[in-house]
């Protein structure tokens, strides 16, 4: 740890603790739109099922919510203890966004959540549903603030620089930018896939264990049923989302493919596998297929994509890196398509909730979506460097002054104290994920009117469980 300097232990801090943190509102996106669903077909239907399926998922996602929120706090204030340069330069920009979210989005998760959680036998249904959307808007308007202010720092524009510092001048530019609608498009469906396969792997457990209830069943059905629809629709955003960086971060693009430079003449091939040296400038052990990269990213066969040698080599990001967490994302999104599509032939031979074998499968994709949803962080955080702001500041420029051994011991801090409250958090979701949906006869709530501790919500189980 010691070999590394301050800046690259900073790095890796920020690089933890985001990673730490993308994990919860991944699930409490998805969750809480899922929520909605739910609660309005029981709305809809009074089919107890619903019920049974909107309080048992309900308790895992105000776990998941409370560690999200605590993990966000950790994570903002690095911006101010190792990134100072970063906000005395973007500060003004990247603040307002930020208090945007806070005013809007946590305000109202805020204002709403008590009711959704506490208030099932309190509140009248429809003012009950009415808080559980609001905190799902609330959940898809802080992804909008939070993706607003990232893709600003990929595609800066709207402002003018004084003094070294970033001022202001075109919200809308500043907000609607031009990677901004492919991001926030990719991220909040990515929320959606990875909660769905989240549910999937959680009622593929449950039939693997005998427990072929009415509501285990609908769960799993929901949540093939969005890896067949979702999972290839996220792949077309996907190539949308490629074709703007493309545009935009031509260098990524490179990285990327592992593209270092472009005989005359020839069209792009596509690597599917190698291995990329920085120091030789190339990818060894290639395995490619002649002009596919071209007609992927270009949508021709004879246009050629910019190489790395195209670019100073200061400015080239970390095509080892890059290269292989976007096929890990990639092959993931392959695996989802592929478990949505094994699903509807197993459905159309009324085999879904029988196959053990595809249960099997359904639950070691459990943690495919947030897998993928990493790696994408990666290639995109990873292939934006040298860069903070793309272009304007680099990440070396951004950073504050610390000693290797300050740097080292926070690090090590983090890394205790993480491992140590959010594994206990996980194994806590594992031991409610473990009860299953309960009938809707036993379930019981707090109606005598005094106030519900923040977690209760969790904590709520059958009166015979509890032994």
């Amino acid at each position: 740890m010691f070999a590394l300097d301050a800046f690259h232990l900073a790095r890796i801090q920020f690089a933890f603790t985001v990673s730490f943190h993308i994990l919860f509102p991944a699930i409490t996106i998805g969750l809480a739109s899922y929520l909605v669903v739910l609660e309005g077909m029981w709305l809809r239907t009074k089919n107890d099922v619903w019920r049974s399926l909107y309080h048992f998922w309900l308790k895992i996602f105000a776990v998941n919510f409370g560690m999200g929120v605590v993990s966000g706090l950790v994570m903002a204030y690095q911006f101010g203890t190792n990134w100072s340069g970063f906000s005395q330069f973007a500060g003004s920009i990247t603040g307002p966004l930020l208090t945007y979210e806070v005013l809007t989005a946590f305000f109202l998760e805020a204002g709403f959540l008590g009711v959704m959680m506490f208030g099932w036998n309190k509140v009248g249904p429809g003012l009950h549903f009415f808080s559980t959307c609001m905190v799902a808007l609330g959940t898809l308007m802080s992804t909008f603030w939070i993706l607003a202010s990232n893709s600003w720092m990929h595609t800066p524009q709207g402002f003018t620089i004084e003094n070294g510092q970033v001022i202001p001048q075109d919200w809308l530019a500043i907000v609607f930018n031009p990677s901004f609608p492919y991001r926030l498009i990719h991220m909040a469906i990515a929320a959606f896939l990875s909660s769905a396969l989240f549910v999937g792997a959680s009622g593929a457990w449950h039939l693997l264990r005998g427990n072929d209830t009415p509501a285990v069943r609908t769960m799993f059905s929901m949540a093939m049923w969005m890896a067949l629809v979702v999972a290839p629709i996220q792949a077309v955003v996907g190539d949308m989302h490629g074709l703007n960086t493309l545009e935009h971060q031509p260098a990524k693009i490179a990285a990327i493919e592992g593209h270092w430079e472009n005989p005359p003449g020839e069209a792009t091939p596509l690597l599917l596998f190698g291995l990329p040296d920085m120091d030789e400038e190339r990818t060894k052990y290639g395995l490619e297929i002649p002009a596919l990269g071209s007609l992927i990213l270009t949508h021709s066969l004879d246009k050629q994509v910019p190489a790395l040698k195209d670019f100073p080599k200061e400015d080239r990001p970390n095509s080892t890196i890059v290269f292989w967490s976007f096929r890990v994302m990639v092959g993931m999104g392959l695996l989802m398509i592929t478990l949505g599509l094994i699903s509807v032939w197993l459905r159309y031979r009324h085999r879904l909730y029988h196959s053990r074998s595809f249960h099997w499968f359904a639950l070691c994709m459990g943690p495919a979506g947030l897998l993928a949803l990493l790696a994408g962080w990666v290639t995109t955080e990873v292939g934006r460097q040298p860069w903070v702001v793309y272009g304007y500041l680099r990440t070396i420029d951004a950073v504050s002054l610390h000693s290797t051994l300050q740097m080292s011991i926070s690090l090590l801090a983090f890394f205790v104290v993480y491992s140590s409250v959010f594994g206990v958090g996980y194994l806590y979701l594992i031991r409610l994920i473990k009860k299953g949906p309960q009938p809707v006869d036993t379930l019981t709530s707090n109606t005598s009117g005094t106030p519900a501790r923040p977690l209760s919500a969790a904590e709520s189980v059958p009166e015979e469980e509890k032994i």
